[in-house]
């Protein structure tokens, strides 16, 4: 979908950030080189995949807003044919309530009819994969980039901290098992 121009534009934006990116990431990995310590320290030791994942991200966005327009397109196109179809059908203006049913009725039933069409064709449901498919693209890069800043910030990742929640989740189930299994027996206890 992309012109060669701007194709060739985005490889020269990608090969220079990345040749900037190698240059930090080489002064980063020499200590002399970097005052910074700590988080800082990683964080620009890091750098590269950050770069990296913001390159990839702006070509996932292009993509990804190519598709959404098209989304928008087919959707505005669809709702003023189905308009102009109304309004051929029913012209006139309604003055009272039984032609003001009749009118939604044949609103109803043409927009109905077009937008069942078009979500049905393979044009839409093509677009409407690919735009999906790079929304998902894009919330991987977004998690990439968190990982990397998490990490160099020595803190735990979201997959370390949903196992963390599973185990919780689990010890809650098996503390509620163990009081229910206790209450049983003190309930028979006090019973005898």
């Amino acid at each position: 979908m992309q012109s060669e121009s701007s194709k060739n534009m985005t490889d020269y934006y990608k090969h220079l950030s990345l040749f900037w990116t190698d240059i930090i990431h080489l002064m980063s990995s020499k200590p002399q080189a970097l005052i910074s310590i700590g988080p800082m320290r990683a964080f620009a030791a890091n750098s590269k995949k950050i770069t990296t994942e913001l390159i990839d991200i702006n070509e996932t966005l292009l993509g990804f807003n190519q598709y959404l327009t098209e989304y928008y397109k087919q959707l505005s196109d669809t709702w003023k044919d189905a308009q102009k179809k109304v309004n051929l059908k029913a012209p006139e203006v309604p003055q009272d309530v039984e032609q003001i049913e009749a009118f939604k009725r044949i609103w109803i039933d043409i927009f109905d009819n077009d937008f069942t069409e078009l979500f049905d064709s393979k044009k839409f449901g093509e677009n409407y994969g690919k735009l999906v498919s790079k929304e998902l693209e894009l919330t991987k890069h977004w998690n990439n980039i968190t990982n990397v800043i998490l990490q160099s910030a020595n803190l735990p990742s979201k997959e370390e901290m949903d196992e963390v929640y599973k185990e919780i989740h689990s010890l809650k189930k098996r503390v509620g098992k163990l009081e229910l299994e206790l209450k049983k027996k003190e309930t028979k206890k006090n019973a005898t």
